[in-house]
């Protein structure tokens, strides 16, 4: 892969920031750089924050001067919720950047969110998510990120992964990500980053290399009966679309 700029998106709960630290160390093991480090060389604290690098819009006063370093030759992942912007689909046209979009069944991602939120108010620790105050308010939370996954999933190039599909099947997923990367599997270099990032088996002490549950469909077993139906209804069109059942 050419690209030197890669951006990795997901759903707000659907193991984003796992999915970012597995894309990051899986490309400074095949020699691309540290962002933390390329965001303090190139004064980024602005445009890049939090741990993970994140970006909060795509829209070109931000872009622009993140995308400077990987034009000097200095291959980086960045994390994002947003949406693609004009400007990124100008971008992935012309093949300067690439983006990695991670997904959830989004009744198991506003199930997380609601949680999330709740943990922390009873901590009180407000985060994120704890203006959540209902189930309800969480779908229509996670409403709009399931337009912005519609989004990604329309632009050519990009690399669509089911938060699922990387619990039940990680090797595969792996792979798959290592071919998109242009990465060569048999290096033993990367598969130490294959050890580290495997599903309830990273390692609970370096936040970003293991699920706090992780637990596929659980949902299901949480719902009512009448929430499951109406979130159900409430998404149906998207999750026939995402690949989910009923």
């Amino acid at each position: 892969m050419r690209e030197a700029l890669i951006i990795s998106a997901g759903m707000p709960r659907a193991g984003s920031g796992w999915y970012y630290n597995l894309v990051h160390d899986l490309v400074v093991a095949d020699g691309g750089q540290d962002a933390r480090l390329v965001r303090e060389q190139y004064h980024l604290q602005f445009f890049l924050t939090e741990v993970n690098c994140n970006i909060s819009t795509l829209k070109p006063f931000r872009l622009i001067p993140v995308m400077f370093p990987a034009l000097l030759g200095n291959k980086y992942v960045i994390k994002t919720h947003a949406g693609p912007t004009d400007f990124t689909r100008w971008l992935h046209h012309r093949g300067t950047i690439s983006t990695i979009y991670i997904f959830r069944d989004p009744r198991a991602a506003l199930l997380s969110a609601y949680e999330y939120g709740q943990r922390g108010l009873m901590r009180n620790r407000q985060n994120a998510f704890s203006h959540l105050t209902s189930l309800e308010s969480a779908a229509e939370f996670m409403r709009f990120y399931v337009h912005i996954w519609e989004a990604w999933s329309r632009i050519g190039g990009v690399l669509l992964v089911r938060y699922e599909n990387l619990v039940k099947d990680f090797e595969v997923e792996f792979k798959r990500l290592a071919e998109t990367l242009s990465i060569d599997m048999n290096e033993n270099k990367l598969k130490l980053v294959f050890d580290i990032y495997q599903p309830e088996r990273g390692d609970t002490q370096r936040k970003g290399t293991h699920f706090s549950k992780g637990q596929v469909d659980r949902f299901r077993r949480v719902f009512t009966l009448t929430q499951l139906e109406d979130f159900t209804s409430m998404f149906k069109p998207e999750l026939e679309r995402m690949g989910y059942s009923d």
